[in-house]
């Protein structure tokens, strides 16, 4: 009788042991960082982990410089989250990934880009998307995933092998990078009569840099690491033109977090939004003054309605998510009421 009491309290303390263990157990993070544990990427999502110990969870992170490779161990299970470009991760969420569209967040007004209004749009949104509240969780879980937060990494900007390649007509037949994972990137080239040249994060500026591209769309933060000023040359230039602002986004599996785990990951990026413009700044100030090249006022329009009309056709095609992009249209119009498109009801009408 004794022994079997001893057995069955043994038994007790052994399963207790092992649920304690399991709930210490870390959540595997993987993070896709172009410089990989090097990077600025990675350096914030260090401190993202001291933070998240404050909620009692333990993060282990693995540190990627190809995010293909990082999103597709998310995807098989050997991380319990991932954080990559919205390229990647759309395929998790896509509302939260419409965040990158074409012309999506770009603000015009009287012809001149306004950048500061155009990164307030992003603000706003990830505000938005950080907010408690049962829509908000709605649209941020698809399933098993949940996005676990988001970040500005900086505007797209078109960058040219020739600065004559300045208005919309001047980009017909040109070699333009389209990454194959984002179908979106080849319907809009074909529409502007150009030519769309496979390529992925990886190979995208070597191509450019050996003139193999006319253009591509990167954010200065690539500029100096990635060497763009050798495939700028002395003819080319990076058009002070945002085609979209490109964020990182945090995808979490839920079943590996404690309940409630995304709304915490999702406020602590929020706090995180000043800290990446810091950087962005610092990488737009690397790009020497005589690279810039801005456009007219008339060639900035064209541009505004050629990403307009491509991002509503790319969503007529089911490529863009049209909830996330309507969420978008309401923020955007908040920013600039004054913009034409604010008073038509493309985009408002979609279900």
């Amino acid at each position: 009788m004794t022994l079997t009491k001893t057995s069955s309290k043994l038994a007790w303390a052994a399963l207790a042991l092992t649920t304690s263990l399991t709930a210490q157990a870390a959540q595997k993070v993987c993070a896709y960082d172009m410089l990989g544990a090097s990077g600025d990427l990675f350096n914030m999502a260090k401190d993202y982990v001291v933070a998240m110990q404050r909620h009692g969870v333990t993060v282990e992170l693995k540190a990627y410089n190809n995010e293909g490779v990082a999103t597709e161990d998310f995807r098989t299970g050997q991380c319990d989250a991932v954080i990559a470009t919205a390229f990647r991760t759309r395929q998790f969420n896509s509302v939260a990934a419409s965040t990158d569209t074409l012309g999506a967040t770009t603000i015009v007004r009287d012809g001149k880009i306004d950048m500061a209004s155009s990164y307030d749009v992003v603000r706003k949104l990830v505000q938005t998307y950080s907010a408690s509240s049962p829509l908000v969780a709605k649209l941020m879980v698809e399933g098993n995933y949940e996005v676990g937060g988001i970040v500005p990494i900086g505007a797209a900007y078109p960058i040219v092998n020739d600065r004559r390649i300045n208005t919309v007509e001047a980009l017909a037949g040109k070699r333009i990078a389209s990454f194959d994972y984002d179908r979106a990137q080849a319907v809009m080239i074909q529409r502007i009569g150009a030519q769309p040249v496979s390529a992925d994060i990886t190979n995208f500026s070597t191509k450019f840099n050996n003139g193999s591209l006319d253009m591509i769309a990167a954010p200065t933060l690539a500029y100096k690491p990635l060497e763009l000023y050798k495939g700028i040359g002395t003819k080319g230039a990076i058009a002070r033109f945002p085609i979209m602002i490109l964020t990182y986004q945090m995808i979490i599996n839920r079943t590996k977090f404690p309940e409630g785990f995304g709304d915490k990951s999702r406020d602590y990026w929020l706090t995180q939004f000043d800290r990446s413009m810091q950087l962005i700044k610092q990488a737009d100030s690397t790009v020497p003054a005589s690279t810039w090249m801005e456009l007219s006022p008339e060639n900035a329009y064209k541009y505004t309605l050629m990403l307009r009309e491509s991002r509503i056709d790319i969503a007529q095609k089911g490529l863009y998510d049209k909830r996330g992009l309507k969420v978008i249209k309401k923020i955007r119009c908040a920013v600039n009421a004054a913009d034409p498109e604010c008073s038509t009801k493309s985009e408002e009408d979609w279900k």
